[in-house]
């Protein structure tokens, strides 16, 4: 069991690595192709690279389905309409949600380090607790004290001296309100469709999307998109289809909250390659700014019992 957990959380921690290069990935890409040609190519690789994974879970649950007798399978075809009308609504919202998060997001690192745009993304895990109010769920303590870390390293890391924010950084912010809303839509329906399937046609709407965006706002070339290969290739495969591969199996193996918190990791790995492979570097106001807000990532996983007992110590 212990071993299962420490596999788990390895392939958690994999996943973390590879989603940090990944804004590597995404900020070299900037200096070929648009962002909407950038997010074609990539999704619909992504598309791809996930059809195996699909098939692996449709053997899977063909043999669940034998195992559990002709009553289920009887069931099961009675509730084919219905399921195949929730999975169309999650696939779309899942799907149109996505895109508006990866575009904004890349469209905001033409303008902004792989670094910055890694920690500003990350951004959705402290949001998710704030908007699932919306859902009247109460948000714990260390949600809230997390917010408040993750305010202020906000400002240290994109608000200047001057009280104004850079335009890429502001676009990136946009983009983590998305990734939030993403987070709390897939959690609504992933008890009713299979995450894989989910996951590769939210990738395929996606794709569509950028694909009619770049025919109408960008000109895209193979002799723009060729140079930019390694980019889509690693963006599209390894980001997206080994990184959700990683999550996926990872998360079987070990609880919400250190998942959350190997997750996070992402937005350190990104500033740490972004340092080595684009050699971008930081003030030291941004760096601050760059600590608070992974405390803030720290903090917000924490179990609101370790809040309660300091609390109570001072009464």
């Amino acid at each position: 069991m212990q071993r299962n957990r420490i596999f788990g959380s390895f392939l958690l921690l994999m996943a973390a690595v590879i989603w940090g290069a990944g804004f590597v990935a995404q900020r070299a890409g900037m200096e070929y192709i648009g962002p909407l040609t950038f997010g074609a190519c990539r999704f619909w690789l992504a598309f791809i690279a996930l059809y195996p994974v699909v098939l692996l879970t449709n053997r899977m649950e063909q043999k669940a389905q034998s195992k559990a007798g002709e009553d289920a399978v009887q069931k099961t075809a009675e509730d084919i309409l219905k399921s195949k009308k929730i999975f169309f609504l999650a696939a779309t919202l899942c799907g149109t949600i996505l895109f508006c998060g990866s575009i904004f997001q890349q469209y905001g690192m033409v303008f902004t380090t792989a670094g910055k745009a890694a920690f500003i993304t990350a951004l959705y895990i402290l949001l998710v607790p704030l908007f699932s109010l919306v859902l009247k769920h109460r948000p714990g303590i260390a949600s809230l004290v997390g917010v408040g870390f993750g305010t202020i390293g906000l400002y240290f890391l994109c608000i200047t001296e001057s009280f104004t924010i850079a335009k890429g950084d502001f676009i990136v912010l946009i983009g983590a309100f998305f990734w939030a809303a993403h987070v709390l839509i897939i959690d609504r329906f992933l008890p009713h469709v299979n995450p894989a399937k989910l996951a590769m046609a939210q990738f395929g709407i996606c794709a569509l999307y950028s694909t009619i965006g770049m025919f109408i706002f960008e000109s895209p070339t193979w002799e723009t998109i060729v140079p930019c290969l390694v980019p889509i290739v690693y963006a599209g495969v390894f980001s997206a289809g080994v990184g959700f591969t990683l999550q996926i199996f990872g998360q079987r193996h070990t609880t919400p909250t250190v998942a959350s918190l190997l997750l996070s990791m992402e937005a350190v790995f990104g500033a740490v390659f972004g340092f080595f492979l684009l050699h971008e570097t930081m003030s030291n106001r941004e760096l601050a700014g760059c600590a608070l807000m992974f405390s803030a990532l720290i903090i917000s996983q924490l179990p609101d019992k370790l809040f309660q007992k300091k609390e109570a110590r001072k009464i």
